[in-house]
């Protein structure tokens, strides 16, 4: 792979005007494709295989007219006064008037009034799925009962939901990471060249992924996790190459040449790491959630392109950007930008013998202090997120904290259940036998009369539950209702609602999350000891990142579930996590953690194989690559922090947990732990048994072969200087 990657580097050095022009006219093709092609992204969690997903689709070929979004007009009348039925009929009319909408209905005649006569709910139907319902709609929407005098108006429901858009926010990410780069080059002209490469990718990557939204359904998550992994990986990929391309320039090769060997061996290291990112995503498509899966496949294709942007277009911006790659005070007058062969030692050698020394103290608290640090993670509850759980001021959550004022929480988290049978006799008493049981269910406040569609063969039993749509009472009350209606006959019953789909989705996902960790797990031990050639190392490697998604629950729970410090990240109101966030997170730390494992240890089992001590070995790897190493984790943290200042409650925990593990990953374990182990183990932590040495192909991430090549390559050239 080295050897190949050498070709390539050294290739786009020489060709850099083609190189920029392919991908330049790529940029602009996928780009007018976004702009004509784009289509709109969706709020909708399907699920199929699930219950309620089988009720939803029932309501969609025999009740079409109740499966459309619903949105809910909450009044309030001022404190101590009631409601007046004809200042709300007027609000009721506008409604109902609205294009899109089928009905609308008045708060009297429906018993949709408090006790106190101070709240109402007005229910409107819409006849179409809320990701259908065009903007101009919800703004009218929005706009009922804006004339209503002496009356406070909110607007709620599923219509609600809209589109996650990027502020200037991630910008200050951005912002943090071009400070890291110049601090760690030196040069405005290289850490500007390694972001604007990155940008290049992360474009490229989301041009090619808004084009295809024309005939693919993207949740409005995807887009945003795709722009935070494909932003922060590609700069980190930029930064590993151009570090290594600088590193040969000191050693004192020709440009061409140290861009082919930093391709061939940084390069041969993004390969693997984006590769195993690549997996770990392109893997969530085994969970068999579609939603998920067009999460990790879309994040996935931004990664690819940022290792494609990486290995052709980087060594071409090095070709153009000549000796500015290097600090002024390191360019020579003649424009010659060998060096003089010497690399000076930085913190990163000391802290390699600081650990040799504290090896076993540092191992002990590491691991007690990640340990801890995971106990919060016992407690963990994860479901689809609600409006209650939404930015204090939006309206969404206006309406919601509204409605659980005058109604209480349960009706915020209204449960449908959707009764089929053969004819209307047998629907309508298998109804009213399913009315009877839920009734008497415990944690349910009150069942509405059946609503029957022409045919008289469908009904909707709307049910009201105690708490609110994520507390368990309302889970219990599910599970409940369906084991008491599951025996009544002449009837299909199935429980839906977006709690019950909720509710589904995250028991589905609890139940995938131990599945796909072990097959993280597993995956990392195989790719690692590919790389490696060594039975130790990747079982290391996989205990920290263990450690790191232990810590990274625990700290995520503790903060945005249980309310600790959640002020200091904006979370208004504490709940459970996203149903998703725990799976997404394994997908993607995984990778992350790949990454920093393969760019600290190569270095050492290169130094290694070519006769160094274990121990010098260790601390040379440390030395080289820690401060290389340091400014990836930076940066990461710095992109992944910056969605942490978006209202979006879903993105700003992603952000959250993602910042937080690459900081214990990157710190903790990869440049504390793994060396700590790496010298107790010493020569032992190379070792590989024989048969498995004989049936593993060598992959040569290190480029030992290439340098070997290299060699043999120069000793026929110049004999004599050998």
């Amino acid at each position: 792979m080295a050897t190949l990657l050498y070709r390539l580097g050294r290739f786009s050095f020489r060709k850099r005007g083609r190189i920029a022009a392919v991908w330049l006219l790529l940029l602009t093709l996928l780009g007018v494709g976004a702009a004509t092609l784009m289509g709109p992204t969706s709020d909708k969690f399907s699920m199929p295989g699930t219950e309620s997903q089988r009720a939803l689709d029932d309501l969609d070929r025999q009740f079409p007219q109740a499966g459309g979004a619903t949105g809910a007009i909450v009044l309030a009348a001022p404190e101590g006064g009631k409601l007046d039925p004809a200042a709300v009929a007027p609000v009721v009319k506008e409604a109902s008037e609205l294009d899109g909408v089928i009905a609308a209905m008045d708060p009297f005649q429906t018993g949709s009034v408090s006790q106190d006569g101070r709240y109402a709910l007005i229910q409107v139907q819409f006849d179409k799925a809320a990701d259908e319902v065009t903007d101009e709609q919800k703004s009218a929407y929005e706009a009922v009962g804006a004339d209503a005098e002496d009356l406070r108006v909110e607007h709620g429901g599923e219509v609600m939901g809209g589109e996650v858009e990027v502020g200037s926010t991630e910008a200050l990410g951005v912002l943090v990471a071009a400070v890291v780069l110049v601090v760690t080059f030196g040069s405005l002209v290289a850490a500007g060249m390694t972001l604007l490469n990155a940008l290049i990718g992360v474009a490229v990557g989301m041009a090619g992924l808004f084009s295809l939204t024309s005939v693919i359904e993207l949740t409005s998550t995807a887009p945003i996790l795709a722009l935070m992994l494909g932003l922060a990986v590609g700069i980190d990929y930029s930064l590993f190459i151009t570090s290594r391309y600088r590193q040969y320039l000191a050693e004192g090769l020709k440009p061409e040449e140290a861009a082919g060997r930093a391709t061939g061996t940084a390069g041969s290291a993004v390969v693997f790491a984006g590769a195993t990112v690549v997996i770990a995503l392109a893997g969530l498509s085994v969970v068999g959630i579609p939603f998920l899966s067009v999460m990790g496949l879309a994040a996935a294709g931004t990664v690819a392109v940022a290792v494609l942007v990486a290995l052709t277009l980087l060594p071409a911006f090095l070709s153009f950007a000549g000796e500015k790659i290097l600090p002024r005070k390191q360019r020579h007058a003649d424009g010659n930008t060998a060096g003089n062969g010497t690399v000076t030692e930085g913190f990163g050698f000391t802290w390699g013998r600081i650990v040799t020394k504290l090896r076993v103290p540092l191992l002990i608290v590491g691991i007690l202090g990640l340990g801890a640090l995971t106990l919060p993670a016992q407690d963990m509850r994860i479901a689809l997120p609600d409006a209650g759980t939404a930015a204090e001021g939006t309206p969404a959550r206006k309406a919601y904290d509204l409605t659980s004022e005058g109604f209480g929480e349960g009706f915020n988290g209204r449960l449908i259940a959707v009764v089929n049978g053969e004819d209307a006799q047998s629907t309508g008493t298998a109804a009213e036998k399913a009315t009877a049981l839920i009734k008497d269910t415990d944690g349910i406040l009150t069942v509405a009369p059946p609503q029957m569609n022409e045919q008289g063969t469908t009904a909707l039993l709307t049910i009201i539950p105690e708490a609110g749509p994520t507390a368990v009472a309302t889970e219990d009350a599910v599970h409940d209702i369906r084991d008491r209606v599951a025996d009544i006959e002449g009837a299909d019953i199935a429980l839906t609602g977006a709690t019950a789909l909720g509710i589904d989705v995250s028991e589905k996902l609890a139940d995938a999350l131990p599945v796909y960790l072990l097959l993280v797990v597993g995956l990392s031990i195989l790719l690692l000891m590919l790389v490696f050639r060594s039975v130790l190392v990747p079982l290391k490697a996989a205990l920290g990142f263990l450690l790191t998604v232990g810590a990274t629950f625990g700290i995520t729970v503790a903060i945005f579930q249980e309310g600790h410090l959640a002020g200091l990240v904006g979370v208004d109101t504490p709940g459970p996590l996203v149903s998703f966030l725990p799976i997404l997170l394994i997908g993607i730390l995984f990778g992350l953690a790949m990454d920093y494992e393969v760019f600290l240890v190569s270095r050492m089992r290169e130094d290694f194989v070519h006769g160094a001590d274990p121990q010098a070995a260790m601390v040379s790897g440390m030395g080289h690559n820690a401060r290389v190493v340091t400014a990836a984790a930076l940066i990461m943290t710095a992109v992944f922090g910056g969605f942490v200042l978006m209202d979006d409650p879903i993105i700003k925990s992603i952000g959250f947990a993602l910042a937080v593990g690459v900081v214990i990953d990157a710190f903790v374990v990869r440049m504390t732990l793994v060396p700590a182990v790496m010298s107790l183990l010493g020569r032992a932590a190379w070792w590989l048994p024989k048969p498995i040495d004989k049936v593993l192909p060598d992959l040569d991430i290190e480029g030992e072969k290439l340098n070997r090549q290299l060699a043999e390559e120069t000793r026929e050239k110049d004999p004599v200087s050998v």
